[in-house]
């Protein structure tokens, strides 16, 4: 688990209240632990994710959730792939 301290230093440019609010809209999952919030590894790479979608390629905030949508589909449906045993480029043809 990674403490907010631990998060907020790996990600300098991340600021509190847009953690808070990716937090309330359920882009990120924290759990509250003896009062301090901490996050599993693969919603630290998700806030990586969204600082990436926002800085790189300017995806502003009305169309974050319609970008995370659409790559939470994506990544569900290779998973789903996998677990069918399709490989990663396709069927064989």
């Amino acid at each position: 688990m990674i403490t907010l301290d631990i998060l907020r230093a790996r990600f300098t440019r991340l600021e509190p209240d847009d953690l808070r609010r990716w937090i309330a809209e359920g882009y990120v999952r924290a759990e509250a632990r003896e009062d301090e919030l901490v996050f599993h590894e693969i919603d630290a790479e998700r806030v990586r994710l969204i600082l990436e979608l926002r800085e790189t390629m300017a995806v502003n905030d009305a169309a974050l959730p319609v970008v995370l949508s659409l790559l939470d589909q994506v990544y569900a449906l290779r998973r789903r792939l996998r677990e069918a045993g399709v490989p990663p480029d396709g069927p064989a043809g």
